[in-house]
């Protein structure tokens, strides 16, 4: 089953795909230069930290569409809280501003993280005392209590700030490592990276929606049962709050940033302002190889939202604890950290998407296996139990299903780091990560959006009302009715995205060889810009 995953990262495969690239190109420097850890243990400790903070408001965002499903949100209102995490997917919008402009006398990393990081913490406080009455409450089940409807485009608002103001504060963090660590401790900073920003958002979803489940808690972690988890929305964003300013104030006055050192390994290199950076990914934009690369990008996940963005959704609808369902990543962890390794085996040499090839037929029928989990969960669930078994089909599904996923992933990694320019590496590999990432970002809006449109209801007491609209829906729950389901638009969107899979498939295998064939020089900028100018 597709548990809501937490998105790719640009800079993440950036900084382990240039380590490819080196290898790939060949400096005899970087190939003996072993690691040195005397001396940076602490910076190691800080980064790991600093990553960790990252990860706190990303999570939470994944966690509050689980929370508006059980406080009665439709999906198009799931569809628009998802414009919260594009943040991460537009940030090469920004990030050349982030690195050209800077209080020299401050540090030009500092300039930035400590402002992100006190305003995220404001924003936590702010977050805490407003964020119950702006989730709503779905009601008793009586019915003696009101419904109160979520907030959702404060709640939005409030979302794509912090992960907004995350996203900046990871361009700073990821520019800081590559001084802050020595040259031959550089490689240790995408470790800090995946390992501190994964316990973040495990921080921040896998454990705040335990620990905020009455039921969780009661069964594993209580004598005495109550009403509310040992946690609170409220709580937890105050308690991080206070984190945030408090560990950002002993940054700003102790860590002090240093400049590139020879001494440290640091070697010298061109810096582009603002205006140059901003002509060079246009350049890379206008590219043939680029253009047919973006379209790709763009469209191959159309095939797999529907299943990504909707099926957990749809399991909450039909009774199964949110909690359950957060708690699913933790056996996965092992396998999300091994699977990297095994599959990059595959992806060396010259064409690393043969790989991404094989792996879009299983993914596609793995959401037919999805689909068919959803359909029969209700018969499944009686009386609110859900048997053991139950979980270990959603486990088995999402297991295979990262299997599939995290091949396209390290493929498509591999292939970026394969075709991208080596003398600005680090833009060309934000640029095509950042197309990847919206590839993804789009498809979901669209596919929660739609599933409300698509899904035909009727009053069980009341034949001529179709509950379109929250008045008619409001009639039908006053007249003692109910709105059934007549045609569900989920599976109507797993039906076209099955079609349109299949169909993309078979247009973009061609199109994928054709860019593996290419030689090197068709995709360097560089040269292209020398050759115009000479």
């Amino acid at each position: 089953m597709s548990v809501r995953k937490r998105q790719e990262r640009p800079d993440q495969v950036q900084l382990l795909a240039s380590q490819v690239q080196a290898q790939q190109a060949g400096h005899d420097d970087d190939k003996h230069e072993a690691s040195d850890l005397r001396g940076d243990w602490g910076n190691i400790a800080i980064l790991f930290f600093l990553y960790l903070l990252q990860g706190i408001p990303i999570g939470l965002a994944a966690a509050i569409p689980m929370l508006l499903q059980n406080r009665g949100a439709s999906y198009k209102q799931q569809a628009e809280f998802s414009f919260a995490h594009w943040p991460f997917s537009m940030k090469l919008l920004w990030a050349p501003i982030v690195d050209s402009l800077y209080w020299n006398r401050f540090g030009r990393r500092k300039s930035w993280l400590i402002p992100t990081q006190y305003l995220i913490g404001i924003f936590m406080l702010i977050l805490s005392t407003h964020v119950n009455r702006w989730l709503g409450s779905g009601g008793s089940e009586d019915g003696l209590a009101d419904h109160v409807a979520p907030n959702v485009p404060i709640l939005t608002g409030i979302f794509f700030a912090l992960n907004f103001l995350a996203a900046t504060q990871d361009i700073a963090v990821d520019g800081w490592a590559l001084t802050m660590l020595k040259r031959c401790n550089v490689g240790h900073a995408s470790t800090c990276n995946s390992v501190g920003q994964t316990a973040g958002y495990f921080l921040g979803y896998v454990a705040f929606m335990a620990l905020e489940s009455a039921e969780f808690c009661n069964s594993y972690l209580r004598s005495e049962p109550s009403t509310e988890g040992l946690v609170t929305l409220p709580g937890f964003l105050w308690f991080w709050g206070l984190v945030f300013l408090g560990t950002t104030t002993l940054v700003a006055l102790f860590k002090r940033e240093y400049l590139p050192s020879i001494e440290r390994g640091h070697d010298e290199h061109l810096e582009l302002d603002i205006k140059q950076t901003y002509s060079l990914l246009f350049d890379i934009i206008k590219m043939k190889p680029i253009l047919i690369l973006t379209a790709i990008l763009l469209t191959v996940k159309i095939g797999f939202s529907a299943c990504d963005a909707v099926s957990s959704l749809k399991l909450i609808d039909a009774g199964v604890p949110k909690d359950k369902l957060a708690l699913l990543v933790v056996p996965l962890v092992p396998l999300q950290i091994v699977l990297p390794l095994v599959i990059s085996k595959y992806t060396t040499g010259p064409r690393p998407m043969e790989v991404y090839l094989k792996a879009i037929p299983y993914r596609i029928g793995l959401t037919v296996v999805a689909c068919a989990v959803v359909w029969i969960t209700p018969a499944l669930i009686q009386n609110h139990h859900v048997p053991y078994y139950y979980y270990m089909i959603l486990l088995v599904n999402y297991g295979l299903y990262q299997i599939a996923l995290y091949s396209m992933f390290v493929a498509v990694m591999a292939f970026f780091a394969r075709v991208s320019d080596p003398a600005v590496g680090g833009t060309y590999m934000t640029l095509l990560n950042t197309l990847s990432n919206l590839g993804g970002n789009w498809p979901t809006t669209v596919v929660l959006w739609m599933v409300d449109v698509l899904t035909w209801k009727r009053c069980s007491n009341a034949t001529d009302n179709t509950c379109s609209d929250s008045v008619e829906q409001e009639t039908c729950t006053n007249g003692g009715g109910k709105c059934d389901i007549e045609i569900d638009g989920y599976y109507i969107e797993i039906a076209v995205c099955l079609v349109y899979g299949i169909l993309w498939y078979q247009w973009g295998k061609h199109k994928i060889r054709y860019l593996q064939s290419l030689p090197q020089s068709a995709w360097r900028v560089v040269q292209r810009q020398r050759a115009h100018s000479s």
